[in-house]
């Protein structure tokens, strides 16, 4: 039998490819139900390495007991099976997780963390052992032993460069998750069931019933949504996101429409087509609102010409800008494509004046000379805040975008008692503006909530949005006002000798929420 040499450096090829596909990918299978934050990428990153440094030796040994072309070939067909294996084993335990954040039960999400990740521990040793088995079967010459380990670690690296780029910038995208992981198990199987015909033909005829397994999977799956939810009407993923549009009737005021992203444990846009001239929604999105009327009195709507909202989402706060204040000129910075198609989709986002630019927030303000009177930013992943819009130099940028009478605005999460991420915050915006406010916005009894952070341009008193508010005639800008009112308070923050300022270079800001998030669920 003539040794294959040149397709086992395909093998390598594409079981590297196949390999950091599957890491890439996990994180994508794993957003759902724990979204994406630093911990799960580590827990991710790490178990693969380890799991890859395993399979080197284990792959170094088997080789030299069995260095056989037929055995690689069988291992990889069985590594390419037990990743494809993956999201359908992995769905009744997401499934599990989902319940879990729903109860914000800790157990329950480490545990199936845990189990999904064990999930890739078998594939993944298997693929790590293919390196070392191919050096093993292709070292003909131990003279050129070097020159032949260099040429299959790097076929096997330029595999996972393909491997990188493929599931996020391709597959994902127009598959989804699913599809990707079998799409990447199948290749690998193809290019094993080739190997196997080349060397034992038999057993590779007993090997196709691995892909038949495969596909019989993914029909019998075809119409399983990704993740059930009540009364889900449309999802999707991006090459950033897990979407879904979720609606929840109202006795009193119809069918409210919900934009959830990843584990769906926040809100993101909210809109009503049973109420198109009441632009309230009764969340945090309205109190962006009133954010101008900190600035020093006489401060009138009219006063209120142009907005920027980082993080605009499916449009929910410049839909309440249109129609309280009227055409202003509004840009909308998104970073989601497949957000911006939902908007327009689902939530009427078809504002006037409204441009949507389909970028990351920094990188705009770096891009445009536009100044704003009011700046929001939303940019918030439950319960995460992406760092570099959190800075001191992202907030000196903001500063340098806004008129002379220019206030801004951020979003952030807290519990009853614990504002940590909200001093954080307001401590690193004190470094930039002269005067800086925290307003909650009302809970109704709610252990956690939302504040806005509130910073003016000009150096400004707290009682000036009392005086400007007392006179408003709108009556939208009214009920907010007297909702504030009755149930939320706001105050001017006061630096404290303990409060993180972040910079570009130095951004806790997942060990601030992660904090937050441990004394929460120990109840302290």
């Amino acid at each position: 039998m003539r040794k294959p040499t040149r397709y086992l450096l395909l093998t390598v090829f594409v079981s590297g490819m196949t390999t950091l596909g599957a890491e890439l990918s996990a994180s994508r299978l794993l957003e759902p139900s724990f979204g994406n934050s630093q911990i799960v990428w580590a827990a991710i990153i790490g178990l693969i390495l380890l799991y890859l440094a395993v399979g080197y030796e284990l792959g170094g040994r088997w080789a030299d007991r069995d260095p056989r072309f037929s055995t690689l070939f069988q291992i990889t067909a069985w590594g390419a099976l037990l990743i494809g294996i993956i999201p359908f084993a992995a769905a009744p335990v997401l499934d599990w997780a989902a319940e879990g954040m729903v109860r914000l039960n800790a157990g329950i999400l480490v545990g199936a963390l845990v189990a999904v990740l064990v999930l890739f521990s078998l594939p993944v040793t298997l693929l790590g052992t293919v390196s070392p088995f191919a050096i093993r079967l292709a070292l003909t010459d131990i003279q050129r032993g070097g020159h032949t380990a260099g040429s299959v670690y790097a076929l096997s690296t330029l595999g996972s460069l393909v491997g990188t780029f493929l599931p996020v910038l391709v597959l994902i995208p127009t598959i989804g998750t699913r599809l990707t992981f079998v799409t990447l198990a199948l290749l690998l199987l193809v290019v094993s069931l080739g190997g196997l015909f080349l060397t034992t033909p038999k057993r590779g005829l007993l090997y196709l019933l691995m892909p038949l397994v495969l596909v019989g999977l993914t029909i019998w799956q075809a119409n399983r949504p990704i993740k059930p939810t009540p009364g889900q009407v449309y999802e999707t993923e991006s090459s950033y996101n897990y979407i879904q549009v979720v609606e929840v009737p109202d006795p009193e005021y119809g069918t409210w429409r919900l934009l959830l992203l990843n584990e769906g444990e926040g809100i993101h846009s909210a809109y009503n087509p049973s109420l198109p001239d009441f632009p309230l929604v009764d969340g945090v999105w309205d109190y962006f609102l009133v954010a101008p009327y900190f600035n020093n009195p006489p401060f009138t709507p009219q006063d209120v010409n142009s907005l920027l909202v980082i993080g605009s989402a499916a449009g929910t706060i410049t839909k309440a800008y249109s129609h309280i204040y009227g055409p202003i000129r509004m840009d909308g910075v998104e970073i989601d494509p497949k957000i911006v198609e939902v908007g327009r989709q689902w939530f009427d986002m078809n504002d006037p004046g409204l441009t949507v630019h389909v970028q990351d927030g920094r990188y705009f303000l770096r891009q445009t000379d536009a100044r704003y009177d009011v700046i929001a930013v939303d940019a918030y992943r439950p319960p995460y805040i992406p760092f570099h819009l959190t800075t001191r130099e992202f907030f000196q940028e903001v500063a340098d975008h806004l008129t002379p009478n220019g206030v801004v605005a951020i979003n952030a999460g807290r519990t009853a008692t614990d504002y940590s991420l909200v001093n954080a915050l307001a401590a690193t915006m004190k470094t930039v503006f002269p005067s800086v406010y925290i307003y909650d916005t009302p809970d109704y009894g709610s252990s956690l909530g939302n504040s806005l952070v509130i910073a003016t341009r000009q150096p400004t008193r707290m009682s000036n949005f009392t005086q400007n508010t007392f006179g408003l005639t709108e009556p939208h800008l009214r009920l907010v006002v007297q909702r504030q009112l009755s149930a939320a308070r706001y105050w001017e923050y006061k630096p404290a000798p303990d409060d993180i300022v972040f910079t570009d270079d130095k951004a806790p800001v997942e060990q601030v929420i992660h904090s937050l998030i441990i004394r929460y669920l120990m109840g302290s």
